[in-house]
């Protein structure tokens, strides 16, 4: 998306990037707006969180009674994800940080301060670059919040069953070794055992996919949103852009409810021993027997 805008006879151009624009460099250190508005979104975090700390009474007053309510029913919604308040105890400070990292980030990016930026040259001529675009916006902080989410949910799970069930869910060679003492029993072990180690490698490869999955979803429909509503602002600058705000508020709230639970659905997996449920399954097989 392009808008032209002219200025003292000068065309001052405003594009919609698919990437990060630059709007400063310290020491060889780029920053970019997306990284301003995440820097500022991690500060506003903290202040609040900070505040509530300091201001915590028995009889709550009216932000902490909203975000007792909003803290209870979001652990009960946890709770029907993991099945355990055990486990969501531990994965849930981390999936409402995220939550409310990635929420406050698509409502900083639809803020009507188009204004507030700098002036850039181009070889097109001259280019205006907000100050503030949402970090979710750009697929460098979608990517990193996938990562994170990821590799977090395989330490939680080393953490919770141990480093051996991990590596032998991806890598199975619990599977490949159990032939020599099952194959008189079972012949068909010669099949099973090594479409069983496959599959381990294709647990791997998907640990791959969920980042590009959870990256790319995110990305994708906040910048599309952001490209909404600068295509609306262009084509009629009053009243009709309000709608489609709105509408963005509203996505906001989901793509970060969406990516926070994603979260908890991959920790809630990793910290589940399958060992100890096939053992059990057989057991059970055994005595219907």
């Amino acid at each position: 998306m392009n808008n032209q805008v002219t200025q003292n006879n000068t065309a001052i151009i405003h594009d919609s990037t698919l990437f990060a624009e630059p709007i400063a460099n310290f020491h060889g250190f780029q920053i970019t707006n997306a990284l301003l508005t995440s820097w500022v979104v991690v500060i506003i975090i903290a202040i609040l969180s900070i505040s509530l700390r300091r201001s915590l009474k028995k009889v709550p007053g009216m932000l902490q009674n909203i975000f007792e309510v909003v803290i209870d029913g979001a652990l009960n919604l946890a709770d029907q994800v993991t099945g355990s308040r055990k486990v969501t105890e531990k994965v849930f400070p981390l999936a409402i940080t995220v939550f409310f990292f990635v929420l406050i980030n698509n409502w900083l990016g639809i803020l009507p301060l188009g204004g507030f930026g700098i002036l850039t040259h181009t070889p097109e001529g001259t280019a205006f670059v907000p100050f503030l675009r949402s970090g979710t916006a750009d697929i460098n902080t979608t990517l990193a919040l996938a990562v994170i989410a990821v590799i977090g949910s395989n330490i939680f799970g080393i953490i919770a069953i141990g480093l051996w069930k991990v590596f032998n869910k991806y890598v199975n060679l619990k599977a490949l070794g159990s032939i020599p003492g099952k194959i008189k029993k079972e012949p068909t072990v010669l099949l099973i055992a090594p479409i069983t180690f496959f599959v381990g490698i294709l647990e791997l490869i998907g640990e791959f996919a969920k980042i590009a999955s959870l990256s790319f979803r995110l990305f994708g429909n906040v910048f599309a949103g952001e490209v909404l509503l600068l295509s609306m602002g262009a084509i009629f600058s009053y009243g009709l852009p309000v709608p489609f705000m709105f509408l963005e508020i509203l996505v906001g709230v989901i793509q970060a409810l969406i990516f926070s639970m994603l979260v908890l659905v991959y920790f809630t997996i990793a910290a589940q021993d399958h060992d100890a449920h096939d053992e059990e399954h057989e057991k059970v097989l055994m005595t219907n027997t």
